[in-house]
């Protein structure tokens, strides 16, 4: 019996090293279907696009939407972070901010495209509830100011599912449903099983698969550089422990994205 678990073991190791070099066989930051529109230019004389990350916490940007920051970049969009709390839940809020600011520096966003609120209806925490009309309000005010054409977020599920990402979920569809979307275009970042979302690179072979034959539109944004996640999120020092290293080494989030449109 000790040699079938060898040989599954030695299998897992070889799907990862192949899946690996797939990942970072690019020269650039990749989306599949290959041959997708995703984020064409906006109307108008405009060839990028004012792109609006709405977290709710800080270290949110590096241990989950590396992938879509460093693709968009690639592509010359021009990146915003609206973060709506200061993650202040073990008192923490003043450090989590400023290293928010020195992760950005490695994902290379202008501090002054980054905001960061206090609002004391929105605080960290698994038990808070935050509104989601006023998470529409404070959205459309950042996004009216920044010119903002696009909004990318959560989904539903919250990815991790902490209950702040969800209501932040919910507050951008208000946002949307209350202004008829109007120029805003959005995407969700698309939650995954267990099993997927520690499966690190591997997962890129269903995720570019399901992108081709999904209905809605969906794409699998692929990070070649996966050490600017490690880099981006150890910028979050007082995050960084040891089972959050683990988090970002296995967690496909680190790898790719699959974005669908809201």
């Amino acid at each position: 019996m000790a040699w079938i678990w060898m040989l599954m073991a030695a299998g897992a190791v070889l799907l990862w090293a192949v899946s690996l070099g797939r990942v970072l066989s690019s020269s650039s930051p990749a989306c599949l279907p290959a041959n997708s529109t995703f984020l064409s230019p906006p109307r108008g004389d405009r060839m990028s696009r004012n792109v609006l990350l709405v977290l709710a916490h800080p270290d949110d940007e590096s241990m989950f939407f590396a992938p879509t920051i460093l693709f968009l970049k690639s592509k010359g969009h021009s990146i915003h972070i609206l973060c709506l709390s200061q993650g202040n839940a073990d008192g923490l809020g003043n450090i989590r901010k400023e290293e928010l600011y020195l992760a950005c520096v490695t994902l290379k966003i202008p501090a002054e495209q980054v905001k960061v609120l206090d609002h004391s209806e929105l605080q960290d925490g698994f038990h808070k509830n935050w509104d989601h009309g006023l998470i529409a309000e404070l959205t459309l005010a950042q996004s009216q100011l920044w010119n903002i054409d696009t909004i990318v977020t959560f989904d539903s599920r919250g990815v991790s599912g902490h209950p702040n990402h969800c209501d932040v979920h919910h507050g951008i569809c208000k946002l949307l449903r209350d202004n008829g979307q109007g120029h805003i275009e959005a995407w969700e970042l698309v939650s995954l099983n267990i099993f997927r979302k520690y499966s690190g690179p591997v997962d890129i072979w269903l995720s570019s698969t399901l992108s081709s034959s999904s209905k809605q539109p969906t794409y699998t944004l692929v990070n070649n550089s996966p050490s600017r996640s490690f880099e981006a999120m150890a910028s979050h020092k007082s995050q960084w422990v040891w089972f959050r290293r683990l988090f970002v080494l296995f967690s496909s989030y680190t790898y790719i994205n699959v974005l669908q449109k809201i």
